[in-house]
């Protein structure tokens, strides 16, 4: 069975390179009648970009185009959320845990932060559940998912966000350490202050908290700390790995392999690596697929890749979730 259980509709900050981005992905799913590069051309490709930036994400124009290329892709279902710093509500909780005082790095993360938190809760999960149907009619099952960073002692705070929407599943992530983030291109020379070591058993620490926190459905790209090629030798994190898949299985927690680093950042592996992986399957840890989608032709990109080395690595299932119940699916 093929799922994509991680894909979003839509991320800032909103650059040129977004609006590049996002034209290309239209020109893409749409194509045109048009020859290519005339005027012509450009005069029809500035119309769908001016619609889709007048409607925003949240639309049933732009959604189709994911359930198109659902249908292309052979899927069975597909999640779709949104990252929780995307919605204006919850800002508070990520300026209490982010550094956005008035160092370089903060000053930096305040603009980020002020660019991408800009969507409301309600309009995208009433997106979401009002469009399940027609998914369903054409043959897709459709998921309302939500990605939620974990703090160390957001625990609370973090319990009663999720509570206010009917998710049918949770992915926990770590984005940020100690109010660092960093997977922000513009922050990676930040990397260069840090022990590696030190670094990476920081991380591994608030990810194994973010797992025993229980608020999660699964945890998300679990080493996605080397989005920049900044790693030490991969035989001195065996233990990190060990541990981190000790605590999935101890909190019944699953986990994704995702692709979305292969092609998104220089590191262009998948999440979790090839010796990682290898490590969590031994141990049993439960996987669903995705592909970490931002644009709607990434859909299902490399779920059949995923699903190979998943087989190659001894497992045998994958797992979705509805309604905060997890299913567990035959990979044949």
């Amino acid at each position: 069975m093929k799922v994509d259980f991680h894909l979003h509709l839509e991320e800032g900050p909103y650059s040129p390179r977004w609006l590049q981005r996002t034209l290309e992905s239209l020109a893409a799913m749409k194509g045109s009648s048009e020859q290519i590069h005339t005027l012509s051309w450009m005069q029809e490709s500035f119309r769908l970009l001016e619609r889709r930036i007048a409607g925003g994400a949240f639309t049933t124009e732009w959604l189709d185009l994911y359930l198109e290329q659902a249908k292309k892709r052979g899927l069975h279902t597909v999640g779709i959320v949104d990252h929780l710093y995307r919605f204006t509500k919850y800002k508070a909780y990520y300026e209490k845990h982010m550094v956005l005082d008035d160092t370089w790095i903060g000053r930096l993360q305040r603009e980020w932060l002020d660019q991408v938190c800009m969507a409301d809760s309600d309009d995208f999960v009433r997106c979401i559940q009002l469009h399940k149907e027609k998914w369903r009619h054409e043959g897709i099952e459709l998921r309302l998912g939500i990605e939620a960073d974990y703090f160390p002692g957001c625990e609370l705070e973090l319990s009663r966000i999720l509570a206010e929407q009917p998710y049918d599943y949770v992915i926990g992530s770590v984005h940020f350490v100690d109010g660092w983030g960093f997977d922000n291109p513009a922050t990676q020379t930040y990397f260069e202050q840090f022990d590696l070591e030190a670094l990476y058993a920081r991380f591994f620490e608030i990810v194994g908290n973010a797992i025993t926190s229980r608020l999660f459905d699964m945890v998300a790209h679990l080493d996605n700390l080397k989005a920049f090629n900044y790693r030490p030798d991969e035989q001195r994190l065996l233990s990190s790995y060990e541990r981190i898949a000790d605590l999935l299985i101890a909190h019944d927690t699953a986990t994704e392999i995702n692709a979305g680093m292969v092609y998104r950042y220089p590191i262009q592996e998948m999440c979790p690596s090839p010796a990682f992986l290898a490590v969590l399957a031994a141990k049993g840890v439960l996987f669903t697929t995705s592909t970490d989608a931002h644009f709607p032709e990434d859909l299902g990109g490399y779920t059949d890749q995923q699903l190979e080395l998943l087989k190659q690595a001894g497992i045998r299932d994958i797992v979705t979730f509805h309604n905060r119940q997890r299913s567990r699916h035959g990979l044949e």
